[in-house]
């Protein structure tokens, strides 16, 4: 209720300016102890990663990069949070406007650039959180790495903050860095996951838990690829795989909006959804597959269950629909 008289006036407002204000409002409106952002409703718990998460239904990457508003998002009555991504540096990301909002498509296209505060700031945060719950970090590289390098940028951040997560993502399919998408072909991909499971064999040792990794994947992809993936996936003993990141497709929007970058919210739904069934079969259950992209109500959620998913992860719908959408779906699953 509270969230559609609000939206509006949001919606008033640059979409990266509302995003922040958003998010300072929902972060001060916890720590007064105010509960009218969202309510907190009982879900079926699910065992999977060797993980009990309290229910299905979680935060998607990009929303909290920096992990500054933890408490708060963790209020609203999700089964798990991402952030990310973060990058080993500090870095600014995009020229501002870079956040755009289609209403008429309930979609939203970005070309950030991964802009964070670098992953010991992010660390800070984690620490000062009281959040106990199910926590993902989504890692990437910086923008100003060689692509040759990347996987310097990946094995640096996955150290830092393998203690911190219950699983850490690796995310190669962000459209607004230049060049990542290549490190999901197959040569370069290969080589990537084979580094990062003997470091994470190494971690287990060291910290004494097994912190699973998931690979976040593009909805561009096609069929062939899609394949390729999910057999070095397995190959590779990769604990888990989330589909999907933003997509550079305009269907749906062509007449809409001419600002480039990646495109979330209703347009991805089916997509993302598409990439999901493929990867099931692909898979044939060896490994987790949580599903993202475009979910506005809870059929696109079952859809997504339906399709092979084990988790699912929100965010256009939050900014579309508000923190009903969160209980909405914890309900309905």
């Amino acid at each position: 209720m509270f969230y559609s008289l609000l939206r509006p006036l949001l919606f008033k407002l640059d979409a990266e300016t509302s995003h922040d204000l958003t998010l300072a409002s929902l972060h001060l409106g916890h720590a007064l102890g105010l509960r009218f952002f969202g309510k907190q409703t009982d879900g079926k718990p699910r065992h999977v990663l060797g993980l009990d998460f309290p229910n299905p239904v979680g935060l998607a990457a990009g929303l909290d990069k920096n992990g500054e508003y933890i408490n708060a998002l963790a209020a609203l009555g999700f089964g798990f949070i991402e952030v990310g991504t973060v990058t080993p540096r500090p870095q600014p990301g995009n020229p501002r406007p870079r956040l755009f909002r289609v209403p008429q498509a309930q979609a939203i296209i970005n070309r950030m650039g991964i802009n964070n505060h670098g992953v010991d700031k992010l660390l800070e945060n984690i620490r000062r959180a009281h959040y106990k719950g199910i926590l993902g970090i989504n890692i990437g590289k910086n923008a100003d790495t060689p692509m040759e390098n990347a996987v310097d940028d990946y094995i640096a951040c996955l150290r830092k903050v393998y203690p911190f997560a219950s699983y850490v993502t690796i995310n190669i399919s962000s459209p607004n860095t230049p060049g990542l998408r290549e490190l999901q072909q197959k040569q370069e991909l290969d080589q990537l996951l084979g580094v990062l499971k003997e470091e994470q064999k190494k971690l287990a040792k060291l910290f004494g838990k097994h912190v699973p990794l998931a690979l976040k994947i593009s909805p561009d992809l096609a069929p062939q690829e899609i394949g390729e993936i999910a057999s070095l996936l397995l190959a590779h003993k990769i604990d888990a795989v989330i589909a999907t990141n933003t997509t550079v497709s305009r269907a749906g929007i062509e007449d809409l909006s001419q600002e480039s970058g990646g495109v979330s919210g209703a347009p991805l739904n089916q997509k993302s959804t598409a990439v999901i069934r493929q990867l099931t079969a692909a898979l044939q259950g060896q490994l987790t597959i949580i599903g993202v992209g475009g979910i506005m109500s809870s059929a696109d959620a079952l859809e997504k269950l339906q399709a092979g998913a084990s988790l699912v992860q929100i965010y256009s719908g939050l900014i579309y629909r508000g923190p009903k959408l969160v209980s909405e779906l914890v309900e309905a699953l």
